[in-house]
């Protein structure tokens, strides 16, 4: 009904702070009622999509855009997929005009990438991410928080502190969080009071708490920390008590085994 009433050229899927599954086929017979084109944009579900723990838009949307850093763990930059028949004018409008050189670099940091991401422990990998997020905000709910949606289907967390923390907006959260090791982002909530700059919710995903090995028991021990931060951000003793369990949770699950070493893929 808003598609036929607005009647648009294309029509945009995608987010970056939505903790559901998308329904890309609702949204493409939306577009296909007003005769629009439909480009869905997975920037930050790509790996969810490629292991297929996530339902995707590839043939179902005339255009899907991408990253390749992000929850499929490549190098850093974006992908555009589309039908054959656009295919020329994409290109021709990404290079020479908006893409210079390659950085050859990046290049084999996204072949290495989608390399590990064709391996059956790719897809481990995702489901984990999603088991993970879902401890993660299981655990925040038992601590009085209220999660937008009352929960998530993917990678992440969108946590409305207005209940639960009324004088507490998500930019003190988030620095109070980042001070004892935890890195998460301020993020408006559905019916903002606030604004976006001063916003009443926090953010946080899963995939790269997964790729250092933490399992749902570790997301909730970081659950744990973060409800005690955000209840007394200004407190220094809880501060000290909870940096140093950031640092004995990272000893745990550390970026690098020891006797990790360079390995070829064939």
């Amino acid at each position: 009904e808003q598609a036929e009433a607005f009647d648009p050229d294309i029509i945009v899927s995608g987010y970056s702070a939505y903790p559901r599954e998308v329904e890309f086929d609702r949204i493409q017979a939306a577009a296909d009622a007003v005769d629009a084109y439909h480009l869905a944009d997975i920037a930050h579900i790509t790996g969810l999509v490629a292991a297929g723990v996530h339902q995707s838009p590839v043939g179902v949307a005339d255009f899907v855009t991408g990253s390749t850093h992000k929850t499929i763990r490549a190098g850093r930059g974006g992908i555009i997929m589309c039908d054959e028949e656009y295919a020329d004018d994409i290109d021709a409008s990404v290079f020479p005009g908006a893409q210079g050189g390659p950085l050859m670099h990046n290049v084999a940091g996204k072949a290495v990438g989608f390399a590990e991401a064709l391996e059956p422990e790719f897809e481990a990998y995702a489901r984990q991410v999603i088991d993970n997020a879902a401890a993660l905000g299981d655990r925040l709910q038992e601590h009085g928080f209220s999660l937008v949606s009352d929960g998530t289907d993917n990678h992440l967390v969108l946590v409305d502190l207005r209940e639960s923390h009324p004088d507490t907006p998500g930019g003190v959260a988030e620095e109070a969080l980042e001070e004892i090791g935890i890195v998460l982002n301020k993020n408006t909530v559905p019916g903002e009071t606030r604004s976006a700059f001063n916003p009443s919710g926090i953010r946080a995903g899963t995939p790269a708490l997964t790729t250092r090995g933490f399992d749902e028991g570790a997301c909730r021990r970081v659950a744990d920390v973060i409800a005690r931060v955000v209840d007394s951000p200004d407190d220094d003793e809880i501060t000290r008590e909870a940096a140093a369990e950031v640092e004995a949770l990272c000893a745990d699950y550390p970026l690098y085994d020891g006797d990790a070493a360079i390995t070829d893929i064939e």
